[in-house]
């Protein structure tokens, strides 16, 4: 049998003397630490808002940081890299260009209109359809031209466009539920 502390109700031989309790003196101890880490998270969280409010904790000073303003074509040209434009942008350049690319006599009747990024075609409107029949033999040339200037595979084809028909007169000598001259001649 064993012999039970009729104070502490378990017995004797299960209690193992243990770490005493804090005294006064060590509780004292632990609640200044416990202050002090608590003083420290909140000094971090200050410090933390701080810098984010000034600009991610750069320092101010005489030489450049990322906080500095920069000339406008600096500042577009790292907005098209950021978002990895190069390519449409490239093209646009080269229909900007389009008359010193093809010519004087060609750029006067063939006008690009769009490009196309996920196809990598280049849409052409031509106003004759001669010039269209033109710019199709000229357009293995062209796209290995564009290709040189824009990087290998920018443009894989050129797609070309050919002229409308007439515009469409509207009037009170046209007969109702015509199209226009268009409809006579097909």
């Amino acid at each position: 049998m064993s012999t039970e502390d009729p104070a502490a109700g378990t017995p004797r031989a299960a209690r193992a003397p243990g770490p005493k309790e804090p005294s006064g003196v060590d509780l004292a101890r632990v609640a200044l630490r416990a202050a002090k880490e608590q003083a420290r998270a909140r000094g971090d969280a200050a410090r933390q808002k701080k810098q984010a409010r000034r600009g991610g904790g750069l320092r101010s000073g005489a030489r450049a940081d990322g906080r500095d303003p920069l000339k406008l074509g600096s500042a577009i040209n790292r907005l098209i890299t950021e978002r990895g434009w190069e390519t449409p942008a490239a093209v646009g350049g080269v229909m900007g260009r389009w008359p010193q690319i093809v010519g004087e006599d060609l750029a006067k009747h063939c006008v690009p209109q769009r490009y196309d990024e996920d196809e990598r075609v280049l849409v052409v409107a031509c106003d004759s359809t001669a010039w269209a029949t033109q710019l199709r033999h000229l357009a293995p040339a062209l796209v290995a031209r564009l290709n040189q200037d824009l990087g290998q595979g920018s443009v894989r084809m050129i797609k070309v466009l050919n002229p409308g028909g007439p515009a469409r007169r509207y009037g009170p000598l046209r007969a109702p539920g015509s199209t226009g001259p268009g409809d006579t001649y097909g």
